[in-house]
């Protein structure tokens, strides 16, 4: 009785809960008791992973790219996320409002100003102080923002929401290794892999939450002039963000995260509108398309790029900035991608894949634009390099640059808000997530877990606030995304195993006899079904009911003049010639055929095909090179139907002109 009322007020699989809470205990007691050598360590670690695996992150982040495409052109690109009469849960523009809030909508707020200025002051190649400059800088951050991040959080969701919805597993990373290990992902492994991504979930929001915070307790100072750096200050702003995001989390996907993530993707478009607008606004529309074309014509030297042949301080600028922004895309790829799956089911695959591309990364470029050109643009012709100067201190960045614009301190505010409800969103579909991980996809699980894991977070993000423990955190998540990047590789190898198997399984026609098959006899033919044919079983049916039948076509043919002949090449192979001068003959052919049965098959007693290594089946063939079938449930009656349907399709296409001239070369046989 006791156990049962356990397992109804909560569903956390505890092979994974208990130790991924002793992992983030540990570490978090290492980089909050020792902080200086737990970021040595962590530090050294990321350095040496940058300096000897870029071209590794180089050439996944082009397979993750290159495969998306790729599924989404091809047939795959038809399936649905969930069985064929699945709808989609959400409507389309809730969906991308929660595909931009979650994915990057904090990161667009910090990095909107910082990282096009910082490049501007020093880009890879170009001469600091030109047009160059400001070229490469916008090229730099679209490339950053652009396609390539969102597939790697678009390989992940497209995995887990496949196999979670399509194969109906678990919505929880080990399911999407399910065609590599099979049911152990039910086992230690599959507890290994959760434990994994649990972790690196948990550490990866809360360190963007302490540095959320930073940025939002640096906008309030620079708006009201009142000190929120302080670490009391911080740590309620903490509280804050994980009380709103627990009671969004008490609502429901359906209403907290969806709401919250509407009312940001709203502020965030009045906010790039009003910059447009009362910034420099033909210089923004023509920076746009010279962005565009800029991206889209590097595109696939970028893709592959790693300064090999550059100088050195261009690979240190490449290892610094793109294989950084790959490994952490990488690390958040469990979060935002189990996100995505989680609010996808139902759509098609080519649509989830151009949804989460194409739209979320042209946002990504609107934004860059709108906020990344304007800043370059005042620096260059009203602050005379001020922003420049402040680039060191990006916390601040927006909210200096907005300063230069008109009504800055209600743009300021728009800022502050839309800040704080990214967090909120960002705190709370991340609780949401890491319960998901932790319960193994139940969907029904308490309102409590997802409290307890909002608070979990906020513990987190305020401990490495506390003792300066967040350099090491950041790094370790960097660490943690080279072994994550081998497990996506893996992913993907098994997501096109799944993919086959999806099309062979729809692809799957019923057996050739059934076309002739109206119920009758189907006790014998159950019975036939169920028996595996031998050597001598399909020896006798040639003998018995395929020859007699070819006899009677070939007589009832010579009556009507037409020269035709049987002919039992072998005890496993009898044919019907019809000899047609100038054309190809027509030649119905059934030979014994022998087949493998796999080992899976031979294994399972539950099969018919389970009694020996070989079966053997009455195959038809034919001249002109088309794939034979199985005749063996057919009866003689049936197999003179079948002779003469074919007989009727050869002559039909020797009269079409346009056909006829593969019925004039060689025969295959």
């Amino acid at each position: 009785m006791k156990t049962s009322t356990i397992s109804t007020r909560t569903t956390f699989c505890w092979p994974v809960v208990l130790p991924s809470l002793a992992l983030v205990v540990v570490l978090l007691l290492f980089s909050m008791l020792a902080p200086s050598q737990a970021e040595y360590i962590f530090s050294s670690s990321k350095s040496w992973i940058t300096a000897y695996f870029s071209w590794f992150y180089t050439l996944a982040v082009a397979a993750f790219v290159i495969l998306l495409i790729g599924i989404a052109i091809s047939r795959y690109g038809n399936i649905r996320l969930g069985p064929d009469d699945a709808e989609p849960e959400f409507r389309f523009s809730s969906w991308i409002a929660m595909l931009f809030a979650a994915g990057m909508g904090v990161g667009l707020m910090y990095f909107g100003v910082g990282e096009p200025i910082q490049h501007l002051i020093a880009p890879p190649t170009a001469v600091v102080g030109t047009p160059s400059a400001a070229r490469e800088a916008m090229l730099m951050t679209f490339f950053h923002w652009g396609i390539h991040a969102w597939a790697i959080y678009g390989v992940v969701g497209l995995v887990l929401a496949y196999f979670g919805f399509r194969y109906n597993l678990p919505l929880t990373v080990r399911s999407g290794l399910y065609p590599i290990l099979k049911d152990r992902i039910n086992g230690p492994w599959g507890h290994a892999v959760d434990v994994f991504a649990l972790c690196g979930t948990i550490f990866g929001i809360a360190t963007t939450l302490g540095y959320g915070v930073l940025q939002l307790s640096a906008g309030l100072t620079h708006v009201t002039g009142w000190d929120f750096a302080g670490l009391p200050m911080q740590l309620g702003l903490i509280a804050a963000v994980v009380g709103l995001a627990g009671l969004s989390a008490a609502s429901g996907l359906g209403k907290g995260v969806r709401i919250l993530s509407e009312i940001n993707l709203s502020l965030a478009i009045f906010l790039m509108l009003f910059v447009l607008v009362v910034g420099p606004t033909l210089y923004l529309l023509g920076s746009f398309s010279e962005n565009i074309g800029n991206y889209l014509a590097n595109i696939v030297q970028l893709t592959f790029r790693n300064f090999t042949y550059e100088p050195a301080n261009s690979e240190n600028w490449y290892q610094g900035w793109t294989i950084l922004y790959w490994a952490w895309w990488i690390s958040w790829a469990p979060f935002v991608g189990m996100f995505i799956a989680r609010i996808s089911r139902g759509r098609t695959i080519r649509e989830f894949i151009v949804g989460v591309l194409v739209i979320p990364a042209t946002f990504n470029f609107l934004w860059m634009t709108v906020f990344g050109n304007a800043a370059i643009w005042v620096d260059t012709h009203t602050a005379m390099g001020a922003l420049g100067a402040s680039a060191g201190n990006v916390d601040a960045l927006l909210f200096t640059f907005l300063d230069y614009l008109p009504l800055a301190s209600l743009s300021s505010v728009v800022a502050l808000v839309l800040i704080a409800i990214f967090f909120v969103t960002s705190a709370d579909s991340g609780a949401f997530v890491i319960d998901n991980i932790a319960s193994r996809g139940n969907t029904k699980s308490p309102v409590w877990q997802r409290l307890f894991w909002a608070v979990i977070l906020g513990l987190v993000a305020g401990c490495l606030l506390t003792a300066g423990g967040l350099k090491a955190l950041q790094s370790m998540t960097i660490v943690a995304a080279l072994p994550f990047a081998v497990v996506m590789l893996l992913l993907c190898f098994s997501l096109l195993k799944g993919l086959r198997a999806d099309e062979l399984h729809a692809r799957q026609k019923l057996s050739h006899a059934s076309n002739f098959w109206n119920g009758q006899r189907w006790r014998s033919r159950l019975v036939q079904i169920l028996r595996q044919p031998t050597q001598q079983d399909v020896r006798a049916f040639l003998s018995d009911t395929v020859q007699p039948a070819m006899e009677k076509i070939a007589e009832e043919l010579l009556k009507n003049g037409v020269e035709a002949k049987v002919e039992r090449i072998s005890d496993d192979k009898v044919q019907l010639e019809v000899i047609q001068n100038q054309l190809r003959d027509f030649v119905y052919g059934v030979a014994c055929t022998q087949k493998q049965v796999p080992d899976f098959a031979l294994a399972n007693t539950a099969l018919p095909t389970s009694e020996q290594a070989e079966t053997f089946e009455p195959t038809t063939y034919f001249t002109d090179g088309r794939k034979g079938y199985d005749v063996q449930s057919l009866v003689e009656s049936e197999v003179l139907a079948d002779i003469l349907k074919q007989y009727e399709r050869h002559l039909s296409l020797s009269l079409n002109a346009d056909a006829s001239l593969l019925q004039h070369a060689p025969s295959h046989r």
